[in-house]
């Protein structure tokens, strides 16, 4: 038993070594991909050597005419919208959900330059919903990865890879090279570092974001105006002057994502994107004899697939006349960012896990399921175990006689405590409508376990339940299993389902 054992780890070290091996080498082939592609381009272009179409007798290529044709036909477009386009430069920060959907309209418009900054890999999880990543490039940089599939698409435009994390020191520096920039990320911080940077810089911003069944979109800082000029459109300060509290941002691996919903707010960044591009004024140069026609005011759009209607606008105020980077009173530079002392993190918070609960209170998975794992047919159980996840969530997978209460349901109850009566059981009309009845039964001392997907609601649950008095005063032991479900599967089930 002990040489099988032996060659099983052996295996996996070597399968582990060859996959970073393997990794090591679709970087250095993407790398190697990118700087070829970059040669040829400037060598055997035919735009490369006129750009905007100088020296010709038409000021875009056959093929062009054809492939865009249907698109320079809408009277907003025409053949001088398309020359904007392919003039344009724009940024996507983030390669995923949103920025695929995004970039794949941008590149099938025929934006002259796309950037894509991203230092995330393609992983399994993200494929549902992120268009442009194939099965075959997961462990690949994402930027790479849907520059593939953009080249694919179409082969005329710029491609520019960023394969890091958007940081304060460097967001001035990339952001000055292009014309207007793209919001497609997913957490706070972010966020604001991209609309002050964007704002700084002069740059117009579409920002959108997408949880559940439910997206919002806006088109910020347009027209771009320098701060203290109250003709420039809102920024992100403006409409949210505060962030969330950390605790409350739930992420698309905790809240899920339906991918079309995502999709959708993608694709109407580009949609924006494509609006400011081919508007009259941009740039700041009006196109002389053209009708300029009116801008849209700054608006806030919340989707929402399963109401009626889908669509819901918001008209959106002015620049604030105290906003930290777009008034006179602005706080916020280029330099105040670059230096690290506009703190993003600081300002937004810090998301980490709780640490409710003592290690007295916490139990391991392998430690729950050797004590707990195998209970004799038609014997009382003999202690209870309550899954915390939602409903949706624990009909995927759920541990052999869990009771589902979601977290939802406890913290929606109101922080009232209930005491327990002499008889160690609690009155009915004390009871939550979210606790099972058999949990406050006079004179039980089983033990209660609560269980999670990562290990953070559960220890919430746990509190609360301890502030019921459901613990009879230390007499009745309730914990949570450390880790979730997550650490079940590492520690005792490999087969459990990983969702």
């Amino acid at each position: 038993m002990g040489s099988l054992e032996e060659t099983c780890a052996s295996l996996r070290a070597q399968i582990t070594a060859t996959e970073a091996q393997l990794a090591g080498l679709k970087h250095d082939l993407a790398n190697a991909e990118q700087a070829a592609q970059s040669q040829n381009a400037t060598s055997a272009d035919p735009q490369h050597e006129s750009r905007n179409g100088y020296g010709r007798r038409w000021p875009l290529l056959q093929e062009e005419y054809k492939r865009y044709g249907r698109q320079m036909i809408v009277s907003q477009v025409g053949l001088k919208g398309q020359l904007k386009l392919r003039s344009a430069k724009v940024l996507l920060v983030g390669a995923g959900g949103l920025g695929c959907p995004a970039a794949q309209y941008l590149a099938g418009a025929g934006v002259g330059t796309i950037g894509l900054i991203d230092g995330d890999t393609v992983e399994e999880s993200n494929l549902h919903r992120q268009v442009l990543h194939k099965t075959k490039n997961v462990g690949k940089y994402k930027v790479d990865s849907a520059i593939e599939s953009l080249r694919q698409l179409n082969p005329h435009p710029t491609y520019i890879a960023h394969r890091t994390h958007l940081t304060p020191e460097e967001a001035p520096t990339v952001f000055q090279n292009y014309d207007i920039i793209l919001d497609c990320t997913d957490n706070p911080a972010t966020r604001y570092l991209i609309s002050d940077t964007a704002v700084l810089l002069g740059k117009p911003l579409v920002s959108a974001s997408a949880l559940r069944t439910e997206g919002q979109l806006m088109v910020l800082n347009n027209p771009p105006r320098a701060p203290g000029d109250k003709a420039g459109g809102p920024c992100y300060r403006c409409v949210f002057p505060k962030p969330p509290p950390a605790d409350s941002v739930v992420s698309c691996a905790d809240g899920g994502i339906l991918g079309p919903v995502v999709g959708t707010m993608g694709v109407l960044q580009a949609l924006e994107a494509i609006k400011v591009i081919t508007a009259p004024d941009f740039g700041g140069v009006p196109d002389h004899g053209s009708t300029t026609r009116p801008r849209d005011p700054p608006s806030l759009h919340i989707f929402s697939a399963y109401s009626s209607p889908l669509v819901r606008t918001i008209r959106l105020r002015s620049r604030r006349a105290n906003c930290a980077v777009c008034s006179a009173e602005a706080t916020v530079s280029l330099d105040t960012i670059k230096s690290g002392s506009t703190d993003y993190v600081f300002f937004c918070g810090s998301a980490s896990s709780p640490s409710l609960l003592g290690p007295e209170e916490r139990i391991s998975a392998s430690e729950y399921s050797q004590k707990y794992g195998t209970v004799p047919s038609g014997s009382a159980p003999s202690h209870t175990i309550i899954d915390v996840r939602d409903e949706a969530q624990f009909g995927i997978c759920s541990l052999e006689n869990s009771i589902n209460v979601p977290i939802s349901s406890i913290l929606s109850s109101g922080n009232s405590s209930a005491q327990p009566h002499s008889d160690n059981g609690l009155q009915n009309a004390e009871l939550p409508s979210w606790l099972p009845s058999e949990l406050a039964a006079p004179n039980s001392t089983n033990p209660i376990y609560v269980v999670c997907r990562l290990g953070n609601d559960s220890q919430i649950a746990v509190k609360k339940m301890k502030e019921l008095g459901l613990d009879q005063n230390g007499k009745r032991f309730i914990g949570d299993i450390r880790g979730g479900l997550r650490s079940w599967k590492q520690q005792v089930d490999s087969d459990w389902p990983e969702y």
